[in-house]
């Protein structure tokens, strides 16, 4: 085959397959867009109420654009564009108690606008939020684009189809992985490292929950590991830092992994050291 045939049969072999494709480039200044709209607006940076009325609509007329990508059909783009944005309402309340577990049990958060603005756990939150509502309206691809999107910028990856209730605290968050099945409840606090996975990875096990459920209250310390679909963490337990769970803790459990470390002084040794080698 030659080089311009080879090239003829990709270029017609694209069209094809990627016609219902988003703009990735137009879905993270989309997303960016929003969340400055929401949470980093100022007095002075929208000089009149119409001014801030046409930052909305032109992010509304974005999103359109986008879902056009994907779908093809203004009847249905109208359709989804309207339903995303009268859920905008009820997810920035549901951020905004995020931000205020944030401040409320991190001693180095000083005000609400430092977690809105210099907080990476609270924009991977944001931009779930946003995903998962898509995911909810049955919405292909794009969901996927902006969780990866947040886990580039964040290194914080939450899958679209996970579910996490309200007043969401993630700490330093760096590492943490919340897979597609998770099911996460109110009040609860991840540090860094944290991964919520399956136990099995099998392809014919993608329809079935293959995640933990993470009850109301706990906290999960760094570096810890939680498997499998049928895994239960109980309401208010504490799970330490790099513990590995693969079964079901009862409500108020602590869990931890004890590790035993021994100090030696620089007095001189009173007998000699044997080394095998």
């Amino acid at each position: 085959m030659s080089e311009q045939n080879f090239l003829q049969q990709l270029y017609f072999k694209n069209r094809k397959s990627f016609t219902h494709f988003p703009d990735k480039d137009l879905a993270e200044n989309f997303v960016d867009d929003l969340f400055n709209l929401l949470f980093t607006s100022y007095v002075g940076k929208y000089e009149t109420e119409e001014g801030l009325s046409k930052q909305y609509f032109e992010i509304k007329s974005t999103f359109s654009a986008i879902l056009f990508e994907l779908h093809k059909e203004e009847e249905r783009v109208n359709l989804q564009t309207e339903v995303f944005f009268a859920a905008l309402p009820s997810i920035y309340e549901a951020l905004m108690l995020d931000a205020q577990a944030v401040l409320q049990f991190d001693p180095a958060a000083l005000s609400i606008e430092e977690v809105l603005v210099a907080y990476p756990g609270f924009r991977a939150i944001a931009i779930y939020r946003f995903a998962h509502q898509l995911h909810l309206q049955g919405i292909s691809l794009l969901p996927r684009l902006l969780g990866e999107y947040a886990h580039s910028k964040t290194g914080i990856d939450i899958h679209p189809a996970a579910t996490i209730g309200h007043s969401f605290f993630i700490d330093h968050g760096t590492g943490i992985v919340i897979g597609e099945t998770a099911w996460i409840g109110n009040d609860v606090k991840l540090y860094q490292g944290v991964t919520l996975g399956a136990l099995n990875v099998s392809k014919e096990h993608a329809a079935v929950k293959r995640h933990p459920t993470i009850q109301d209250g706990v906290i999960i310390y760094s570096g810890a590991t939680i498997l499998g679909g049928s895994t239960i963490i109980g309401r208010k337990s504490i799970i330490g830092g790099n513990v590995w769970l693969t079964y079901s803790v009862p409500d108020h459990s602590i869990v931890y992994h004890k590790s035993e470390i021994k100090v030696r002084d620089n007095n001189p040794l009173p007998e000699a050291l044997n080394f095998v080698i």
